[in-house]
């Protein structure tokens, strides 16, 4: 009696220490990559107009032109990829439930031959699926999940998808812009806000990986720093042959 009044909290214990990531990222990941893609093309499109001996004013311009102009384009492709893989999902579904509708008998056996093939055994099987195809929307829902991959009851959406996309690219693409509109007459001021929210969002999206926060920062500010890099000598290229 006292073993299993010892035993019983460690299980309980080890149940409530044992987490995991959140492998889907869910609203951190997009909104984290928006930023960051929000911040790398309007930090290399103000390096690239800069680098063209461009004014000041030219400069400011070019970033909020492409802080609008980049956050629109977002929005519009994430609402339309969304939509169309929403769509496409409630094509597959509407199949699925016609078909469970017309050959009750075979989807349950299609279901059966599911559980079998991952190693249940052929009665057990039989009955898992006869039960779970009593109830036509949890069959339906069973069915998605096995053969389509996906979750009915959870969908994404695009509305959803548009405006986080818009409001998180513009966030990003909004920190080089920023020191320019505070007052500052140089360009380094921006480029070193931008890097350094480069190296915020690397060491964020370490929560969805298994890098270290640091690892995850610099790698992204280095290749921040290299696209404004290149875009800066690019600009001053086509300077030099332009003027």
């Amino acid at each position: 009696m006292a073993i299993i009044e010892t035993e019983a909290p460690l299980h309980a214990a080890h149940r409530d220490n044992h987490t995991h990531r959140d492998v889907n990222g869910g609203w951190l990941r997009p909104a984290v990559f928006g930023a960051m893609d929000g911040l790398v093309s309007n930090l290399a499109l103000m390096t690239g107009v800069a680098g063209g001996t461009a004014s000041q004013q030219t400069v400011v311009i070019s970033g909020l032109a492409g802080l609008a102009a980049g956050a629109f384009s977002m929005a519009a492709g994430e609402y339309t990829s969304v939509a169309s893989q929403r769509e496409l999902v409630e094509a597959e579904l509407d199949v699925e439930r016609r078909e469970l509708r017309k050959h009750p008998a075979d989807e349950e056996a299609e279901l059966a031959a599911l559980y079998e093939a991952r190693g249940v055994e052929p009665e057990l099987a039989r009955e898992v699926a006869r039960q779970l195809s009593s109830d036509p929307e949890q069959a339906l829902e069973i069915h998605a999940r096995e053969e389509l991959g996906i979750d009915p009851s959870d969908l994404p959406s695009p509305t959803v998808a548009a405006v986080s996309s818009f409001g998180s690219f513009a966030l990003g693409a909004l920190l080089p812009v920023l020191p320019f509109l505070l007052g500052a007459g140089a360009l380094w001021p921006a480029v070193l806000l931008a890097l350094a929210g480069l190296f915020l969002c690397g060491a964020v999206v370490a929560k969805v990986t298994a890098r270290s926060w640091w690892y995850s920062g610099l790698r992204q500010l280095a290749l921040g720093g290299a696209a404004a890099g290149v875009t800066y000598l690019l600009g001053s290229l086509f300077g030099t042959a332009v003027g």
